[in-house]
């Protein structure tokens, strides 16, 4: 993310226009976790924070992710994308707004109901990994 902003025209001093307008939503979305991030907080709330990212971004997110986990922080995840979530400490899976599976990847995977069709229709090669 540092990266991106070096790279900018002023770097941290680059003029972003109105509501970011000048700017992809990928490069919004990495903009908004630097900021997250920055402020150290307890607890962090990511909402979709992969989406809009490239894979080399989405990595360096899980690493950050991973580091501040071993720092006992709290992070809730909210995504679509399961790769986002298999290294939580607790995945919980919603259907119409009620929870219908709580666990960790192994256990969800192992139980092979919702989380694991999930996965199957995101991941249908490579079930291997899933484990």
């Amino acid at each position: 993310i540092i990266d991106f902003i070096e790279k900018l025209p002023n770097g941290f001093n680059t003029y972003l226009g109105e509501n970011g307008a000048s700017l992809s939503g990928g490069q919004k979305q990495r903009i908004a976790i630097a900021r997250a991030l920055y402020k150290n907080p307890e607890i962090l709330v990511l909402d979709e924070a992969t989406s809009s990212l490239d894979s080399s971004s989405e990595n360096y997110i899980q690493n950050t992710i991973d580091e501040l986990r071993k720092q006992n922080k709290t992070i809730i995840i909210i995504a679509h994308r399961l790769s986002t979530v298999v290294n939580a400490d607790k995945i919980v899976v919603l259907e119409e707004g009620k929870v219908i599976e709580e666990g960790n990847h192994e256990s969800l995977f192992e139980k092979r109901d919702k989380y694991y069709q999930l996965w199957k229709q995101q991941f249908p090669i490579i079930e291997q990994y899933a484990l």
